[in-house]
């Protein structure tokens, strides 16, 4: 079922025009919709990605051009996607985070420079000298030093029995990579900081800060940064994974979604009618970004959102694509030149749900696509092609063209960067002597039990549950393979003794699987029998 709203009286694809638009400052030139050819792009991404679901919206001066859905909130149960449904829009919510805390420096409750421990005197991470140094503006341009992803495995898999207090607890114990503020490496759990931040300065908790400071006064009315009653809500978009060549529903939401660890780093739902009024908002500050009369966000902190803090390495493919000669991270956002023109954007990815926000503001237009699928590639390909037809001279290539590059740098990648062959492995025998079995506690992700079972050796976390499995050998090495086969990679379990104490470390089998799988951050030491 699709729900469309679009405008075929327009001439050109998408594309840039010369003549510039009407009231348009300097040269920027007009850009006008050929709904027929978006309809395109659209009908071939989800076609080929074999999508549950698809929201897609584009903006141009201010309104709404292009709006469409299609598919079901869960597939092949007949309930289809509307404009008003919700989607995890996932680390889209960083910069919907940076906001608020802008709106917070705004009023003087806060700075950018100033020491966390100002705001959070508990807060505590590895270095004692990191602790006292690092500043607001530290948590949310991912320079920490930390490794990417460090300490996500205790946001997801999910569900799972971490609470905000244990994740903010934890970063005491991750080791850094690298030094303080020298390299950029994407987190999430500083992002959380970040919203403790705001709740502290603020007053509120971060749930209530964001409906009263953002969605509230913007008139996002189907955001949801809380838990909340699925029902009473309504119209709410499952996640999905491919299953034996179809779309299956997985970590379905129950009745009561509850309020999530990671929702300032991105535990956000909104609509796609939402994400719209937030793109006009970013785009025309004027028209769209008054509240009472009164601007929503000063100048001043949006220049600084929107100010790159912290270079980002510029891979091949942007320089093809793009054209790109930069690229980095502002505040929640990240930015780049495409084709000689700004570039403002994220991404969004959880748990079957993939997002994306793109913005053009010296040509005035932007655009958001959403899915409730396994759409990574998906994701790149439309949000590629819709920007080509923005601001690339000659348009977009075919999906098919893009979904080729993707292919052909799988093809092409190293063996060291594939996942290798696990097929020949074997059950690790319940009573295998080189297996020193116990309860193991690592710092900051808890206990886990790795025990002789009828079926096995099994490992089980106690806070992260679905990460359990059964111990295997391959090539003189183990692995604990999940029973929860929607897991992105196994993992690797290497033993170590440090006198009469057994350690146990850990290791993507995957080298390209999500590097929220941050199996490399645990050192687990033995601290019990399995009695």
């Amino acid at each position: 079922m699709t729900t469309r709203r679009s405008f075929p009286a327009l001439a050109c694809l998408l594309a840039l025009c010369l003549a510039p638009s009407a009231g348009a400052a300097g040269d920027r030139p007009a850009i006008t919709v050929d709904a027929a050819a978006v309809d395109t792009l659209f009908d071939d991404t989800m076609s080929r990605y074999r999508l549950p679901g698809l929201a897609v919206g584009v903006v141009v001066d201010g309104e709404v051009v292009y709006q469409r859905t299609a598919g079901e909130l869960r597939a092949g149960e007949g309930e289809a996607i509307t404009p008003r449904s919700l989607f995890k829009v996932a680390s889209n919510t960083k910069a919907m985070t940076t906001a608020l805390l802008a709106r917070l420096v705004d009023r003087g409750l806060l700075a950018w420079d100033d020491p966390v421990i100002r705001h959070l005197p508990d807060f505590r991470m590895h270095d004692p000298w990191v602790t006292r140094e690092i500043q607001v503006r530290d948590l949310l341009i991912h320079n920490s030093g930390l490794g990417p992803g460090a300490g996500d495995l205790m946001l997801w898999p999910e569900p799972n029995h971490f609470t905000r207090e244990d994740v903010v607890a934890g970063l005491a114990h991750l080791k850094p990579l690298h030094s303080f503020r020298s390299r950029y490496a994407y987190d999430n759990t500083l992002y959380i900081v970040a919203g403790e931040v705001a709740a502290a300065a603020g007053g509120a908790s971060y749930e209530e800060l964001m409906e009263r400071e953002v969605f509230a006064p913007l008139g996002m009315s189907r955001c949801e940064a809380g838990g909340f009653d699925r029902d009473a809500v309504g119209d709410v978009a499952q996640p999905h994974r491919h299953v034996g060549g179809r779309n299956v529903v997985y970590r379905e939401d129950g009745a009561v979604v509850d309020t999530v660890p990671m929702a300032a780093a991105g535990g956000v739902r909104c609509s796609l009618e939402d994400m719209l009024v937030w793109t006009r908002m970013w785009l025309q500050p004027a028209q769209h970004g008054l509240v009472d009369g009164h601007p929503w966000l000063s100048d001043a902190r949006r220049r600084e959102l929107w100010t790159l803090h912290m270079p980002m390495p510029l891979g091949g493919r942007m320089r093809e694509w793009d054209g790109s000669r930069f690229y980095g991270y502002g505040y929640g956002w990240r930015l780049n030149d495409a084709h000689g023109r700004l570039k403002v954007s994220h991404t969004g990815t959880l748990s079957g749900m993939y997002s994306a926000l793109t913005l053009l503001p010296e040509l005035d237009a932007g655009f958001v696509m959403m899915t409730n699928g396994s759409g990574a590639d998906a994701r790149t390909v439309l949000v590629q092609a819709l920007s080509d037809l923005l601001v690339r001279p000659g348009g977009a290539m075919p999906v098919a063209a893009y979904a080729e590059v993707l292919q052909r740098e799988r093809d092409e990648a190293p063996p060291a960067r594939r996942a290798p062959d696990t097929s020949a492995r074997t059950t690790v025998a319940a009573d295998d002597p080189a297996v020193p079995t116990g309860l193991y506690r690592d710092p900051w992700f808890g206990e886990v039990r790795l025990c002789p079972d009828p079926r096995g050796m099994v490992f089980a976390s106690a806070k992260s549950p679905t990460l359990t499995g059964l111990l295997m050998r391959l090539d003189g090495r183990m692995f604990v393979d999940w029973f929860d086969d929607s897991i992105g990679t196994d993992a690797w379990v290497e033993f170590t003794m440090d006198g009469d104490v057994a350690g146990m470390t850990m290791a993507k089998v995957d080298p390209q699987a999500d590097f929220s799988y941050d199996f490399e951050d645990l050192a687990f030491r033995r601290v019990g029998t399995c009695q």
